[in-house]
């Protein structure tokens, strides 16, 4: 078990090309695979969740082949169809994957074979009723082992399903769906399975979720309408593979501009970020906290817009940023940014309220509890609610040893708040990283030079 020593600086320096997109490099391979032809991803995020991605779809029959252009990552897929999937010899296992199990089983709802999915621990005690039941109303089998809804209180109704799951295929019908709460893994999976049901498949978000799906199924050719917060797709639908190019992506480079804000004297330029809006939320918490974080050079490529994110010489002594409440339609833009934004409120002044957050409950860990117990050894004042957390600031934190419980969320925040922390912060099990940043650690070593 990996353990990562922090300990507080005076200056972050550099130029950092951000590692590509999680989210969008699991639905290029995805996509790729069941496109016509040959799908090349550029840029494509070499972590283990998109790794897990690419193996399910070996063990599916598709051939891909990875290289290296400079810093990039070049994944090529060969597309084999809407139905050129193969049944593989035994179950899928996505590892970490919630975006890999969630996207993938939209997929195979449209095959004509049965598919066991399954993951490590933490993916068990994923929910997974939520795309189990739009699935079985488009006409899938879908099974999975039953248990007490996390979600619920004690003593509430209904149960749950959690992997492994098992998925049998066949020919769907179009649906009209409404979303209980705004997940773009939800609607990206209806949409999947949409592809193969003949007819209009409707899917109605109660707020905006992230978009990649919907953009990268126009960017290939796919019949697809947007109204409101109602997205559709025809099908069947059939696509020639492209060049995806995927940007950098936004999470991962928030760990860097609040480190960057946080370090005094710091001079960093983030290049090639995605800046999809519904993705931007961070920088809308950043400036209404505060913040000067400038967006130079925008452009749109493959679909997806992208640009650099300048943060220089800002000395946090000689600024103060304001508390400030987060929730409504913010929080699906800002979900995976919390635990860092939690980070950011121990130094702003007076209370961050963070609400409507329920969903960071069942992420890698109970994302709530786990940010909030380990601010809270550092010396942060925080009071953990049922749906968020309020973090009163400034606060000066104190180095300790803290655990990730596996979360590479978790382990990054707590890695930037080590940063600023008086003496020495030791971070537990941060093996977990890989998930979705690989070389972490050391880029914080180069920034530090």
């Amino acid at each position: 078990m990996k353990t990562l020593k922090i300990s507080r600086t005076n200056k972050l320096h550099g130029e950092v090309y951000i590692p590509g997109d999680k989210s969008i490099s699991h639905r290029a391979v995805m996509l790729g695979a069941i496109a016509d032809g040959e799908t090349v991803i550029d840029n494509f995020l070499d972590s283990e969740d998109c790794l897990a991605t690419l193996d399910c779809f070996r063990k599916l029959g598709i051939e891909s082949r990875k290289s290296k252009v400079e810093n990039r990552k070049l994944v090529k897929i060969q597309g084999k169809g809407l139905h050129g999937l193969s049944k593989p010899d035994g179950a899928l296992n996505v590892g970490n994957s919630g975006t890999t199990i969630r996207l993938i089983s939209g997929i195979l709802a449209g095959q004509s074979f049965e598919t066991t999915i399954t993951g490590d621990a933490s993916i068990q005690k994923r929910p997974m009723k939520r795309i189990a039941e739009p699935l079985s109303r488009m006409g899938a089998g879908i099974s999975g082992r039953e248990g007490r809804d996390v979600r619920e209180k004690e003593g509430g109704g209904g149960s749950e399903i959690y992997p492994p799951l098992t998925i049998s295929g066949g020919k769907l019908r179009p649906i009209e769906y409404k979303l209980p709460m705004a997940s773009a893994q939800v609607k990206s999976c209806v949409l999947l399975a949409g592809l193969y049901a003949e007819g209009e498949t409707c899917v109605i978000e109660p707020a905006p979720s992230r978009d990649h799906t919907e953009r990268m199924l126009s960017y290939l050719g796919v019949k697809f309408a947007k109204l409101g917060n109602t997205v559709s797709v025809c099908g069947p639908a059939s696509f020639e593979g492209r060049t995806i190019d995927v940007p950098g992506d936004i999470s991962s480079a928030a760990f860097l501009m609040v480190a960057g804000l946080l370090v005094p004297n710091s001079d960093l330029l983030l290049r090639n970020v995605g800046t999809n809006p519904t993705r931007t939320g961070i920088l809308e918490v950043l400036h209404r906290m505060g913040a000067q974080v400038e967006v130079l050079d925008e452009e749109i490529i493959s679909g997806e817009p992208r640009a650099s994110i300048e943060i220089r010489k800002l000395k946090i002594e000689n600024r103060k940023l304001e508390g400030m409440e987060i929730g409504g339609e913010l929080i699906p833009k800002v979900i995976d940014e919390i635990p860092i934004i939690a980070v950011l409120a121990t130094q702003a002044t007076g209370q961050t309220i963070i609400k409507d957050a329920k969903e960071l409950r069942v992420k890698e860990s109970d994302r709530i509890k786990t940010i909030s117990t380990e601010l809270k050894k550092m010396g942060a004042k925080i009071k953990e609610k049922e749906d968020g957390m309020v973090i009163s600031g400034p606060t000066k934190l104190k180095g300790t040893k803290v655990q990730s419980y596996g979360d590479h969320r978790v382990a990054m925040s707590l890695a930037v708040a080590g940063l600023i922390a008086e003496g020495e912060t030791i971070i537990e099990d941060t093996d977990c990283i890989e998930t979705s940043f690989p070389g972490f650690e050391d880029l914080l070593k180069k920034l530090l030079d």
